[in-house]
């Protein structure tokens, strides 16, 4: 099924501050959307927004047709990654997995397996994720994003940690998955990412939509 989301004059004020300043944009199936701009432009604000971890002050976000905090809390089959990924530090990759997947019961052991495998971590390592390296985390990261076989993948810098060959094996399953119909929305600082990967890019400057390119 397509999926798609839409933002209506959307705005958010945190203490006072206002971090969106009405915002519209649309998201739609079988394409990359990237999302660009520096620290603080409200990048990763907007994606809780739209995750529905965060209220809008004012305006709507719709996916499909049930508008977030309203027709449901969150929004639904989607998998992601929102800053640095948390993990329980003295277990193993694929552990901290089967966990988190015991949560909805979705994903079984071989689509664990599966989704380490794909992301270039041994689940049978032993090795805790504690003694993972910046890049290992974040691979593990992509792989609890993926395990439970979502529409739509939001993915706050995916790229972060990783070395070239990771950035390249990273680029290739999100082209896949692209092929496969998803819904993708990328945040990143790294143009390279962008322009190679994204269909769409909005650049956000202190809370605004700035350009569409």
């Amino acid at each position: 099924m397509d999926r798609f989301i839409q933002v209506i004059d959307v705005c958010k004020t945190l203490e006072g501050q206002e971090i969106l300043k009405n915002i519209n944009l649309e998201f739609d199936s079988s394409k990359i959307h990237g999302i660009i701009g520096r620290n603080g432009s409200g990048k990763t604000v907007l994606i809780k927004c739209i995750c529905g971890f965060m209220p809008v002050s004012s305006g709507s976000i719709f996916v499909d047709e049930k508008r977030i905090g309203y027709d449901t809390e969150f929004i639904e089959n989607t998998g992601f990654i929102i800053e640095n990924p948390g993990f329980l530090n003295r277990y193993s990759g694929l552990k901290n997995l089967k966990y988190l997947a015991s949560i909805r019961k979705i994903a079984d052991v071989d689509r664990l397996r599966e989704c380490m495998n794909m992301v270039g971590l041994d689940p049978d390592s032993k090795k805790t994720v504690g003694k993972y390296s910046l890049g290992m985390r974040q691979r593990l990261g992509i792989a609890q994003a993926l395990m439970e076989y979502p529409d739509i993948i939001i993915l706050d810098e995916p790229m972060n940690g990783l070395d070239n060959s990771g950035v390249m094996e990273i680029r290739k399953i999100l082209l896949q998955l692209k092929a496969e119909g998803k819904l993708i929305i990328i945040i990143s600082h790294n143009r390279e990412d962008i322009n190679s990967l994204c269909d769409k890019v909005y650049e956000m400057d202190k809370g605004e939509i700035k350009q569409v390119l």
